[in-house]
């Protein structure tokens, strides 16, 4: 049975919940304490994860990639369940605010914020595909604005790079306005299609609004097809850049 908005004091795999801290598709995440009372963040996976054979073997394999990574730009994993109906994901607990929020409190980052966030972004891509690993979900909620730089907080969707078969579960998904052109057709992702995620999200940063407008699913993406990026107040040089990183082809 799924527990829905777990209470503070509720135990989930010798993990204590403190608060919760989101949801999304694939499960709700919540601080929480160790036994040794150290802070992290566990994302709780709905029951299909941990009743599913192949969203299991999914999860495993994303897991070990993972762990894979050492970089300050991307959060560590520090544990996993995937053999039980209560499947979930611990990772390090990043301080700081996520890029969403930062940017509907205080508008557009300025143009040497904006420099930080671009490099470091990438920076942390750069070490995420070195590992071989392709994140696929990258939007501004999943970056944390951090006094040293951008980190990469949530891997939901994280596979191997040449891992192929598990997009055909159905559990690869994406967010609309975030998600790649060729990925929203059901190409396989990739760095290219990352790296496109990362113009998406820096265009957000630098505009303060989704890169391709607002609207049902259907006609952001049809926008997206279509590289109609909107990129008001963005100066002339930033917006060809975005533009051509944004481009569908």
């Amino acid at each position: 049975m799924e527990r829905i908005g777990l209470a503070p004091g509720t135990e989930v795999g010798g993990y204590t919940v403190v608060a919760p801290l989101g949801a999304g598709g694939m499960g709700a995440v919540y601080r929480a304490v160790d036994g040794g009372g150290t802070a992290v963040a566990l994302k709780l996976l709905h029951p299909h994860v941990g009743a599913d054979p192949a969203a299991r073997d999914r999860l495993r394999r994303e897991v070990l990639a993972l762990q894979r990574l050492r970089h300050p730009g991307v959060a560590a994993v520090l544990d996993a369940e995937a053999d039980s109906t209560e499947a979930f994901l611990v990772t390090e607990l990043v301080g700081g605010q996520d890029l969403e929020a930062r940017v509907r409190r205080d508008g557009p980052l300025d143009a040497p914020d904006l420099a930080l966030l671009a490099e470091g972004l990438l920076d942390a891509l750069r070490a995420v595909h070195d590992a071989g690993v392709v994140h696929r979900d990258l939007k501004p909620s999943n970056v944390m604005v951090t006094r040293d730089g951008p980190v990469l907080i949530d891997f939901g969707i994280a596979q191997s790079a040449d891992d192929t078969r598990l997009t055909s579960t159905g559990l690869v998904v994406g967010t609309p306005g975030y998600l790649a052109p060729e990925l929203a057709d059901g190409g396989e992702p990739s760095v290219a299609s990352d790296l496109w995620g990362w113009a998406a999200v820096v265009a957000f940063a630098a505009t303060g609004r989704p890169p391709f407008g607002r609207g049902s699913a259907v006609a952001v993406l049809d926008r997206t097809r279509a590289g109609a990026a909107e990129l008001p107040g963005v100066g002339p040089r930033t917006a060809a850049a975005l533009r051509a990183a944004l481009h569908p082809d």
